[in-house]
């Protein structure tokens, strides 16, 4: 299990030079970051300055590669060094139970794209996969029913917790799939929260770091926060560093 920053926490400051970010961030003590985007910056030269930074790459969010971008984005992310290439489906793609299959077949299209590239596709979850159900079932449950096994897991706990679902409970329940969660804290209201420290929100974030052994990586985000920025991100870091070990 190991500890990752995902780069849309610093979104803002990415856009205007994401190197420059990098640096940044391994400054601020992390040694893996889950990349957001690459703002136009060479795939090879993004690569080149986190090995030179010693910072690994954990997975990358991209769009899914189906229908005619798929070449460009596989070949980009390749180029990079990739191994997963994560995203989510839209809140309005869980209206309907028909709207989810074919989300889902979107999704599956991406894995059969991304095969031939030795490239594993993921999903990153929001809230609205919870909130609306179908026959008293969230539509996550119908969505991970039709996704091609191959899919990987990314938990994002604290929209799952504002969905209505229990984290925890749920991260024990998705088994070996499971291989990344996405930490924060806060009231778990509505897209517009402001996130707090680790463990001055409701969620019990114990329970959730420790609730499935498949976890490979433990990815803290920060989405909006009334706090600063920098120290908050090294006090999330550090609440990992306490209960998973130093990685």
């Amino acid at each position: 299990m190991s500890i990752a920053l995902q780069m849309w926490s610093l979104h803002a400051r990415a856009q205007q030079d994401l190197l420059g970010t990098l640096d940044h961030v391994a400054a601020l003590g992390f040694t893996a970051v889950e990349l957001y985007d690459l703002y136009g910056h060479p795939p090879s030269a993004v690569r080149a300055h986190l090995d030179n930074l010693g910072l690994e790459l954990c997975s990358a969010h991209a769009p899914f590669p189906h229908g005619p971008e798929a070449t460009a984005i596989l070949d980009r992310y390749a180029e990079l060094g990739a191994d997963t290439l994560i995203w989510s489906l839209e809140p309005d793609e869980f209206s309907t139970p028909d709207d989810v299959r074919r989300g889902a077949a979107r999704i599956n299209e991406a894995v059969a794209n991304a095969a031939p590239y030795n490239l594993r596709i993921g999903y990153h979850n929001h809230f609205a996969e919870f909130r609306n159900t179908f026959d008293d079932r969230p539509a996550y449950d119908l969505l991970l029913a039709e996704l091609h096994p191959a899919v990987v897991l990314e938990l994002d706990t604290y929209w799952a917790k504002t969905g209505g679902a229990d984290p925890a409970a749920l991260a024990t329940a998705l088994g070996p799939r499971l291989e990344y969660l996405h930490l924060k804290d806060g009231p778990a209201q509505g897209m517009n929260d402001y996130l707090v420290p680790y463990g001055e929100g409701v969620l019990d974030l114990p329970a959730v770091i420790h609730a499935n052994p498949s976890v490979r990586w433990h990815i803290v985000e920060l989405d909006r926060s009334q706090h600063e920025l920098d120290a908050l991100l090294r006090e999330c870091r550090a609440y990992l560093v306490r209960r998973l070990g130093e990685r």
